[in-house]
């Protein structure tokens, strides 16, 4: 069994890897990336919209699977379409890579334990799919970035109707982040891993980019980074500024003395960090 959120606005919340999730299936060398499914995904929004959601959020990531979304879309055939007005409820698919729906095995498929010789067989059984989506729902996914997300579950949902949406959209609409940024002097962002694909889709990037329009100046945390500060957004590195020890087992009082050392360097105009 695999937990799910229901609030009391009908928003259900639920993450594909706790269904289909790699580590679920024992890692890469635990996992049959051929026959792993994501038909345990489509029983927990079938569950979720018994239960009366009338929103499911569906967050991809950590998958085992690359069945272009087959399993789940067996399963949720008879409340096809997922969104819609007609239909009393809507799917969001929260993505937060836009690999197309034939490169997914390709793309994630070694790192979720396939062989090259797998790999032909997914991506094949892959564009097979393709093909069947679109003679039978008329939905082409041949052109939307993001199909291939989670082993092509993204484009199998959105063949069903679901909507495919960036995550950080999905997230910072949720908390109304928008709104939380007005008035304040810094936002503050982090990654444990910060280099250019933060900035492609991610949270850090979405921050960063919400803030930039805003008007608000950036601070950006990292474990690590490969990114340089600049004039917009200032980066630190706690790896770089305190040793590995410290940044792993003192990682509030890092961010902390980050975060002061900033603020001071505001208050007497100093460069940033």
């Amino acid at each position: 069994a695999a937990g799910w959120r229901l609030d009391d606005s009908g928003l259900a919340v639920i993450e594909m890897a706790a269904a289909a999730g790699l580590q679920q299936a024992g890692g890469s060398t635990g996992n049959d990336p051929v026959h792993a499914t994501t038909a345990g995904v489509g029983d927990l929004i079938a569950e979720a919209l018994e239960a009366g959601a009338t929103r499911v959020v569906v967050g991809l990531g950590g998958s085992a699977t690359t069945d272009g979304g087959w399993g789940a879309v067996q399963v949720l055939e008879s409340y096809a379409p997922l969104a819609g007005p007609d239909a009393g409820y809507a799917v969001v698919v929260a993505h937060d890579v836009f690999t197309s729906f034939t490169d997914a095995a390709a793309v994630f498929g070694p790192q979720k334990g396939a062989s090259p010789d797998q790999v032909r067989i997914l991506t094949r059984r892959l564009e097979g799919l393709q093909e069947l989506y679109l003679a039978q729902y008329g939905v082409d996914l041949s052109q939307l970035p993001g199909a291939g997300a989670a082993g092509g579950l993204a484009g199998g949902l959105v063949a069903l109707g679901a909507e495919l949406v960036p995550g950080f959209d999905v997230v910072a609409d949720t908390v109304h982040l928008r709104e939380a940024m007005a008035g304040v002097s810094l936002v503050i962002t982090g990654e444990g891993l910060l280099d250019s694909e933060s900035f492609n889709g991610k949270v850090v990037g979405g921050v960063t980019g919400m803030a930039h329009t805003a008007g608000h100046p950036v601070l950006v945390v990292a474990g690590e980074s490969t990114v340089e500060s600049r004039e917009d957004m200032a980066v630190v590195s706690l790896v770089a500024r305190y040793g590995v020890e410290p940044s792993w087992n003192a990682t509030l009082a890092c961010v902390q003395d980050v975060v002061m050392e900033y603020l001071r360097g505001i208050e007497i105009g100093r460069p940033r960090p």
